[in-house]
């Protein structure tokens, strides 16, 4: 889906989490949009200027003081403006949550030279004398934003937030922070109801990579300042200079879905300052671009065989059926509400969409049956918030940002005609999503005006302490295998894998008492589980 909000380096398929109580809650905060519109400073400049201070972290660095990270002390040494942020509506109490602008180096490469703002937001723990730190959040993408999306969430981390200040950020090239920006609305839509991501013919398969390379040269001509540095390496820099500025002698984390290669990156560059870690919905770090694609294949064949046997209907039957509605959507899109018409692209965004949570499932039944009776709307409805299109047909950035951080993340570029040979594959796995997986492993990055770090994330982190790892085995976007290879690669020691026998993609905050009791225990006191611990 060119332009969409997708999965890191397989693109499009999203990691975003959406099950359960609470992450539920986080992505209608993110498809939704700002719910907290921004912080008081301006996240997204390039400057070498610094911030006053108001209301302070607690407690910070001494100013001067270059910490062990080798950055200057004028970064190191910075004290946080905390303010009211702009907008509100959130789930959580407004003043409760103050926002604040972090300088960090454009390029570590140079961190004399230019700074961007990286936009925080915090409320502060309820239980000071029993106070542990700050508990940083990342929710997924990448793209998502943490400032828009953690107060809305809130309310599921009650627990947590008793000892942690509770601290969302959008990562360097997302909205607030540098966000980057690639296309127009109107670009977007064009996009979305002209290309064929399926292409069955030359000429749309030209128009496929044609607009994938012209995506890459806008996100170049738009923000190329900012383009080369929103690596996900890059991103856990930043993560380290939060925790020296809100000063923690150790960082405590909770990242969903793209969070947990994040957050086994972050371990990877600062073991030593690993403290309370939990990844979960995990992104295999022993995959490259095609691996994730095809990852993500089974994971969501996998979710849809589930749905069709909780109908009642043979999973092969059933796949056939939805696989024949997508071939009708390619040859005649349906009518939908307000003109518009849903095509085979848009129809399997909107499948895709009703994957990623259970309690969607009686939606994608309603959306099927409507399309069998010649109506697109309900389908699209789905890809529109699959999509982060509002009702005005406005969309988010996020999609954008998501793309720009995959894509300077994986040095893995294949070429259409690699594309061509390796769509068998794709298919025999998935008729439904494999050719829309497998196309996109090599238009993703198509022509990317920014080289790739690495084939595969570096996640192992010797002397680390005890991470923990959680896998779902009905998770879709990131299917639970992953997680034990995370823990694995993290190392013998460091990496704890818990298993959640059930659906969707996230398990914490889903209302399962054992796995929110594991976690809540290892974080609140650090009461490590033993590994291979399941829960169902």
């Amino acid at each position: 889906m060119t332009g969409t909000s997708g999965d890191r380096e397989t693109g499009r398929i999203r990691t975003t989490p959406s099950h359960g109580r609470t992450t539920a809650v986080a992505v209608a905060a993110l498809l939704a949009g700002a719910l907290l519109a921004g912080c008081s400073d301006d996240g997204g400049s390039a400057d070498k200027g610094g911030g006053a201070s108001t209301s302070q972290s607690k407690p910070a660095e001494a100013p001067g003081k270059t910490d062990d990270s080798g950055l200057p002390a004028e970064l190191t040494g910075q004290k946080l403006t905390w303010g009211e942020c702009e907008g509100g509506g959130s789930g959580a109490s407004d003043s409760a949550w103050k926002c604040a602008t972090l300088k960090v180096p454009l390029d570590y490469g140079d961190p004399d030279g230019k700074t961007i703002g990286i936009a925080l937001t915090r409320s502060e723990a309820r239980d000071d004398d029993t106070r542990i730190g700050s508990l940083l959040f990342n929710f997924g993408g990448p793209g998502g934003s943490g400032v828009s999306t953690l107060p809305a969430a809130a309310p599921g981390y009650a627990a947590l937030q008793e000892r942690y200040d509770l601290v969302g950020f959008d990562p360097r090239g997302v909205e607030r922070s540098g966000g980057v920006a690639c296309r127009t609305d109107e670009e977007t839509e064009k996009a979305f109801t002209t290309i064929d991501l399926t292409p069955d013919t030359a000429a749309e398969e030209q128009a496929y990579f044609k607009d994938a390379a012209d995506f890459g040269a806008g996100c170049k001509a738009k923000s190329g300042d900012i383009l080369p540095y929103v690596s996900t390496s890059n991103a856990a820099r930043d993560m380290d200079l939060m925790r020296i500025v809100l000063g923690d002698e150790k960082l405590h984390y909770l990242g969903y879905s793209y969070g947990t290669e994040l957050g086994g990156t972050y371990a990877h560059l600062f073991p030593e300052k690993v403290g309370r870690l939990v990844l979960d919905a995990v992104v295999d770090p022993s995959a490259d671009g095609i691996g994730h694609a095809k990852n993500q294949t089974r994971g969501f064949q996998r979710a849809l065989e589930n749905y069709l046997k909780s109908t009642g209907k043979d999973p092969k039957d059933g796949t056939r059926e939805i696989a024949a509605l997508l071939k009708s959507l390619d040859r005649k899109p349906l009518p939908a509400a307000g003109g518009r018409e849903l095509n085979e692209t848009l129809g399997t965004t909107g499948i895709t969409q009703a994957l990623y949570s259970e309690s969607s499932w009686p939606q994608l039944t309603a959306a099927l049956q409507a399309a069998a009776d010649g109506d697109g709307s309900p389908l699209l409805a789905l890809a529109d918030e699959y999509n982060n299109r509002d009702a005005s047909g406005s969309y988010s950035t996020a999609m954008h940002s998501q793309r720009s951080i995959s894509c300077a993340d994986t040095s893995v570029r294949p070429t259409p005609a690699q594309a061509r040979k390796m769509l068998p594959e794709f298919l025999k796995i998935s008729p439904v999503f494999g050719g829309y997986l497998g196309w996109d492993a090599a238009g993703w990055c198509h022509q990317w005006p920014v080289a790739g770090e690495h084939k595969t994330p570096e996640v192992s982190a010797p002397g680390a302490d005890p991470i923990l790892v959680i896998g779902t085995t009905g998770d879709s976007a990131t299917p639970f295998e992953g997680a034990r290879r995370m823990a694995d690669e993290l190392g013998k020691g460091v990496g704890v894998h818990l298993t959640f026998k059930g659906e969707g993609h996230g398990a914490y905050g889903g209302g399962n008492p054992c796995v929110d009791g594991t976690v809540e225990d290892y974080l609140l006191d650090h009461k490590v589980p033993e590994d291979g611990k399941v829960c169902s």
